[in-house]
């Protein structure tokens, strides 16, 4: 048994979870170890007393990872352990890293750069807006959303970063195959099909219920540089996520709310306990500036350089309406027929990026100067 295969079985046994296993493969040598050990050996691992070993042996001959992994494929998903050098990283630094994970979509390179937003099912209006914007504003300038794929906050969040064009990743509270709430499958399906990933910890069949989902919100955190609460009460699930992402060395953001309403009071209290109050995605941008390109001086006007980076249309009607000189916003929105409630997030992209600077008088203005478009008739 190969260990990608032990760490899928070991997944399938009941209440064994990635502490123990931890301490099993430090006990044993490695996870496929635990699947020849007696009870004696398998004892000697911290936190695995006589009845731990004797469920593992009752039930180890019983897991079969490669009828498991048939399983997620017929579910469009692929399962990564927690050896496999696709492991995503920041997960793997967390106290109790997921044994499995199942993925339906993609995980790449750039979900590094994540940032997760949380907040209440039960959210206001005013939250839900929230929430959509910055997921927006965090997906143009090249952030993963990461949620939970949840009424309320979390839907607002994953739309969101559809909608700025970016990815998003949902961690779910039961396996992917018990997808709840089930009128949010067909976000999933959008999610999955090329815009990000749809990920869950737990084996196939198995339901969510009130014990799952607080247990999923540390991978919520996990995959996560840093997390926003929108809104929560004291008691809440997001409540449970900022606490996890402390424990895990997380940064906290919290949007304020209104000082009558319920769901203000979690993310007051956080803001009051040192969490970075956050008005616009700006706030978390300065938290990670070091991820940012380092802002160059302009190239000579006679010899452009290409960018390490690309457009997107709606950018690049920008970018050609500041090409004869600094305009403001309202001239910008006309000249580049975008709507000004987009151009907001677009140049807090492009100035992410240093492509463009903000000036007095909401003037804006390029940064560098940029390559002569080819044309067709050039090619």
């Amino acid at each position: 048994m190969t260990e990608h295969e032990a760490y899928i079985a070991l997944n399938l046994i009941d209440q064994l979870g990635p502490v123990r296993v931890r301490a099993l493969v430090a006990a044993l040598g490695s996870a496929a170890a635990v699947f020849e050990a007696g009870e004696d050996d398998l004892r000697r691992a911290e936190g695995v007393g006589a009845e731990m070993a004797r469920a593992i042996i009752a039930q180890r001959d019983a897991c079969d990872p490669a009828e498991e992994e048939r399983k997620a494929a017929r579910h469009g998903a692929r399962i990564v352990a927690f050896p496999d050098a696709d492991y995503p990283e920041l997960l793997r630094t967390i106290h109790d890293p997921p044994l499995a994970l199942y993925i339906q979509g993609e995980y790449t390179a750039a979900d590094r750069r994540a940032i997760a937003i949380v907040g209440s099912r039960r959210c206001t209006l005013y939250g839900r807006g929230a929430a959509d914007r910055l997921a927006f504003q965090l997906a143009h300038a090249g952030f993963t959303v990461v949620s939970g794929l949840a009424r309320g906050i979390d839907v607002a969040a994953h739309e969101g970063a559809l909608k700025g064009g970016g990815r998003t990743l949902a961690v779910l509270g039961g396996a992917l195959d018990q997808l709840y709430p089930p009128e949010c499958a067909p976000l999933a399906e959008r999610i999955a099909n090329g815009h990000g990933a749809v990920i869950s910890e737990y084996t196939m069949g198995r339901a969510p219920d009130r014990t799952t989902f607080p247990y999923r919100n540390r991978v919520i955190s996990g995959l996560s540089m840093g997390v926003v609460v929108v809104e929560a009460d004291t008691r809440s699930g997001a409540m449970i996520t900022a606490a996890q992402a402390l424990d895990q060395g997380r940064s906290v953001f919290a949007v304020p709310g209104r000082i009558d309403s319920p769901s203000s009071r979690g993310t007051h209290q956080l803001i009051k306990n040192g969490a970075r109050l956050v008005e616009d995605a700006a706030d978390i941008f300065e938290e990670f500036a070091c991820l940012l390109p380092p802002e160059r001086p302009a190239p000579r006007s006679d010899s452009p350089s290409p960018l390490p980076f690309r457009f997107s249309a709606e950018e690049e009607a920008i970018v050609d309406a500041l090409a004869e000189g600094a305009l403001d916003v309202d001239t910008l929105a006309r000249r580049s027929g975008l709507p000004a409630a987009t151009i907001g997030a677009l140049l807090i992209g492009l100035e992410m990026k240093r492509v463009v600077r903000m000036l007095p008088g909401r003037l804006v203005e390029l940064t560098v100067v940029l390559p002569p478009r080819t044309t067709e008739k050039e090619t």
